[in-house]
């Protein structure tokens, strides 16, 4: 794209250029000139710097100048930005660092990307980290990133740190909750979650250390970063896959799952089997509350199938958890003898904290039994579906 027909493009698709600042006196006003050839619709935000930046920024009175009078983080200039940009009602934010690290001149491949997609994308800049410029606490800083988006959404990217990207802002999150650099990190698992395509696009890089001014603080910083992934794993397995298991779940009727999932599945027999194993017996064991997330997870990290897995431990559906709890407090009885009588209509908490280890041993060992009793005969019953269904 030329300059003419990306400027064009840039207004058609409602495109803003948002440019966070904090003392990068040497190279603001080259990155503005460069942005400035595409688009006049560009948001500056001016976090605080105490160097010469306000006086450059005076040259540019076409540029939205944002000034807050304290640093306060990247994070929360970007968020100032994307708020800025909202109510002057563009559709996308394509974002650029001013440490002179991007070439403006990569903002048509954005563009291009843009105008071509069939659904909303957030894109990210990918940058050639082998260059020999490239500090290697930046490439490692990327690898450690790329894995805990990886880890978190299951979309593999080769750069997830580069503050080059396009965001689209109907789509992305209202609130936010970081202030620094790990907002970048948050704002795209979070746009995965929505089921925002992420995806990367080529760009180059520079990093000249007698112009690059960094902000970043190795330790704390990486230590703001983790503690983030590490609330961002715990909402993975414990609210987004089980969400995204019951929205998938619903909209199968009982013959389509069978059909697909325990007849059509690629899976073997044998990992069918031990699938369906593992969620009766998380379905009976006394962990009541968290059965769906810990089903899950364990299917994920022994590499089951996942939605057999979460199916059975299905089976202490409401109707049939007081029979559970009874056949649980009946089995645990013959470990821990009880004088007082068990009657099935009369199961209740009350119940249960009179007679907790007895319940406790007692359910994980009839979820031992029925896990092996169920997952042994749907093994069998899967081997000769396959041998039947196998040419002749």
């Amino acid at each position: 794209m030329g300059n003419v027909a990306t400027a064009e493009a840039m207004k058609r698709l409602g495109i803003v250029v948002i440019v966070p600042t904090y003392n990068n006196e040497k190279t603001l006003g080259r990155v503005l000139d460069g942005v400035l050839s595409y688009t006049e619709d560009v948001i500056v935000v001016n976090d605080g710097s105490t160097d010469s930046t306000a006086q450059i920024l005076a040259e540019y009175p076409m540029v939205d100048v944002i000034s807050r009078a304290k640093n306060g983080g990247k994070g929360l200039a970007l968020r100032a930005g994307i708020k800025r940009a909202r109510s002057r009602d563009f559709s996308y934010a394509i974002t650029i660092d001013s440490d002179g690290q991007h070439y403006p001149d990569d903002i048509p491949s954005f563009v291009e990307h843009i105008s071509q997609a069939q659904q909303s994308v957030l894109l990210i800049g990918s940058r050639n980290m082998a260059h020999d410029s490239v500090p290697r606490k930046s490439s490692f800083g990327n690898r450690f990133s790329n894995f805990w988006f990886w880890f978190e959404t299951g979309i593999k990217l080769t750069d997830t740190q580069s503050g080059f990207r396009a965001y689209p802002l109907t789509y992305i999150a209202k609130k936010f909750y970081t202030r620094k650099f790990e907002f970048e990190i948050e704002i795209i698992v979070r746009a995965a979650w929505a089921g925002v395509k992420v995806a990367n696009i080529p760009i180059r890089v520079l990093y000249d250390p007698f112009e690059r001014v960094s902000h970043f603080r190795p330790f704390k910083d990486f230590t703001r970063i983790s503690l983030l992934n590490t609330v961002l794993v715990f909402l993975t397995f414990f609210y987004i896959l089980p969400r995204n298991f019951f929205r998938n779940f619903k909209k199968k009727n009982l013959t389509d799952f069978i059909k697909q999932n325990i007849l059509g599945s690629e899976d073997s027999p044998e990992k069918k089997a031990l699938s369906i194993g593992l969620g009766v017996f998380m379905g009976i064991a006394p962990v009541w509350g968290f059965q769906t997330a810990l089903t899950i997870t364990l299917a994920v990290f022994l590499r089951l199938n996942k939605v057999l897995a979460f199916a059975f431990s299905n089976i202490s559906f409401a109707p049939l958890i007081p029979l559970i709890i009874y056949a649980s407090l009946l089995v645990g009885g013959l470990l821990y003898p009880s004088n007082a009588s068990l009657e099935l209509d009369r199961i209740s908490l009350d119940t249960i904290k009179s007679h907790l280890w007895q319940y406790v041993v007692g359910s994980l060992l009839l979820a031992s039994v029925m896990s092996l009793l169920i997952g042994f005969s749907s093994y069998f019953f899967l081997k000769i579906n396959q041998q039947r269904s196998m040419p002749t």
